[in-house]
């Protein structure tokens, strides 16, 4: 009994987790336990976009026989069903995002934080010749410079 208690952690409240599998099934995905788990811990640190890596450390606290390979699954479904996108920063392990809503990233050059800017990209509006037979169905916006604490400490490029 002593062993649980020690591996015992936060667990969110059954209401949430029911929200979250209701998410799931919406977007027609069978709720498992593991999908569920990868999904809320990425709904958990989205403001961090988190990686695979940092996802997998924290579904393992709860779940200890989660698999790598089973994070990575999780993803890619969630990710085909339009629950999260994956974020591509440079050459840089591949971020996840659960905001579904239009937005820009901004990559902070020097700690690396990651902050969403909401606010919508009109292809055609922007200045960019997107001929007419071309359909847009997703625009992503990446930016990069300082973060206002980086900028506060004085850091240049």
């Amino acid at each position: 009994m002593e062993d649980e208690r020690a591996r015992t952690v936060f667990v969110p409240p059954r209401r949430e987790r029911s929200v979250v599998e209701a998410h799931l099934a919406e977007a027609g995905l069978r709720p498992t336990s593991q999908r569920s788990l990868v999904y809320e811990v990425l709904l958990g640190h989205a403001k961090e976009h988190p990686t695979a890596d940092e996802i997998f450390i924290q579904a393992k606290q709860e779940k200890p026989d989660i698999s790598m390979a089973t994070v990575y699954n999780c993803l890619d479904a969630l990710v085909r069903h339009n629950l999260i996108r994956q974020m591509h920063l440079d050459r840089a392990a591949t971020r996840y995002c659960p905001n579904m809503h239009e937005h820009a990233h901004f990559l902070c050059e020097e700690c690396g934080e990651v902050s969403d800017f909401e606010g919508q990209a009109k292809p055609r509006q922007s200045g960019f010749k997107v001929p007419r037979e071309f359909k847009v169905t997703q625009v992503e916006m990446n930016m990069r410079g300082l973060c206002p604490d980086c900028t506060e400490k004085g850091v240049s490029r």
